[in-house]
């Protein structure tokens, strides 16, 4: 009652209500048990879930795709009725289904788990029909960008028209990344005309690197635009920046990683990969400071994505470190396995703790565009 009586009373000092209105709302509220700091929290089952406190650790930048069971089980008819009809009509059948799917549970009735599942669906119909007809080129030379340059083509009008007709956000983000894709195969042809290589990947490996890296950088940069835009997560732009930040994190991480082996071993003709079992301390090192550069950013801009694309490949550097100690081969795995999980556990519980400490490091400037702290 007292937290009650004192909200009413700032609200008539700030001239909100007056004072006669305070006096008939404090007894009308405090009959209904708002505002009550007296009111009894209940954590048996009769407790509504409304009443629920908010949990201080929620993620804050989950789409919105999953709104009930309901959703799963439509979800679950769908990919089992587009494989059915996968299998006893070819590719002719997926199409029809996935348009009059769309129109009814997309567009109508707006769930939101179907509405990505009927995307991927799109995506992976369209791309096996493009292999099939228009995949079969020359495997050297301009002639294997071509085939990637025919294989993408289809992709930004398709998803164009798809995003037009039914707004999901991860088509949006698929259309953007078709387009980068055929972007970076329209680049890689070039190159391969001016210099007559037959493979420009495996005959300048630096500079191929360095592109596909640009291209992440690219990429990322478009993902934050969306991000920054609504740092409160309340629109599909943040929706749309989720699934970017999604295929953008292990893109900048293994590109990253590649090129730096790359320079490493100097610029060479032929492209340098060494598993990181046989690399020694250097390549694990190298992985591990990439992976914790991924991980401040992620905590700087409130994305989980660029924590967890990491970490394959920091149980890959520490499990090469372990040996190179010569810790026991039949105890690396469950070590490497105990330490990754605990630094996901670390990171998960105490997310909020980390980003203020890494956030309040930065000036005020970019504090004030980042998503707020919890």
């Amino acid at each position: 009652m007292s937290d009650l009586k004192t909200a009413l009373e700032g609200a008539t000092g700030e001239g909100i209500i007056s004072a006669d209105q305070a006096a008939r709302l404090l007894p009308y509220l405090a009959e209904r048990n708002i505002g009550a700091s007296n009111t009894v929290v209940r954590n048996d089952l009769s407790q509504p879930r409304e009443d629920d406190l908010a949990n201080p650790l929620e993620d804050s930048e989950a789409p919105r795709f999953i709104r009930g069971f309901h959703d799963v089980l439509i979800t679950i008819g769908i990919i089992v009725l587009l494989a059915g009809l996968w299998g006893l009509t070819g590719y002719y059948g997926p199409l029809p289904a996935i348009i009059v799917l769309a129109e009814i549970l997309v567009r109508r009735q707006r769930l939101a788990l179907p509405a990505v599942v009927l995307t991927i669906a799109l995506v992976y119909w369209t791309f096996w029909v493009t292999v099939m007809y228009f995949g079969a080129q020359s495997a050297g030379g301009p002639g294997l960008m071509t085939s990637w340059i025919t294989i993408a083509l289809p992709f930004p009008p398709l998803l164009a028209l798809y995003y037009w007709r039914y707004r999901v956000p991860l088509s949006l983000a698929m259309l953007l990344f078709s387009l980068f894709t055929l972007l970076l195969a329209a680049v890689f042809y070039l190159i391969g005309l001016a210099t007559g290589a037959s493979n420009v990947v495996l005959n300048y490996p630096l500079l191929s690197l360095g592109i596909m890296f640009a291209a992440a950088l690219g990429a990322f940069a478009v993902a934050m635009c969306f991000d920054l835009s609504d740092p409160s997560r309340r629109t599909r732009r943040s929706d749309v920046a989720f699934w970017l930040h999604l295929a953008t994190a292990p893109a900048l991480l293994y590109t990253a990683i590649l090129l730096i082996f790359q320079i490493q071993a100097g610029n060479s003709d032929t492209f340098f990969f060494t598993g990181i079992e046989h690399g020694g301390y250097p390549q694990a090192l190298i992985i591990v400071a990439v992976v914790v550069i991924m991980m401040l950013i992620g905590l700087i801009i409130d994305r989980r994505a660029f924590v967890t694309a990491g970490l394959m490949s920091l149980g890959v550097a520490i499990g090469a470190i372990l040996r190179q100690n010569n810790a026991g081969l039949d105890k690396v795995s469950f070590i490497v396995l105990m330490i990754v999980g605990l630094i996901v556990l670390v990171i998960g519980v105490g997310w909020p703790h980390l980003r203020r400490t890494v956030v309040r490091l930065l000036p005020a400037s970019v504090q004030g565009r980042l998503p707020a702290l919890r």
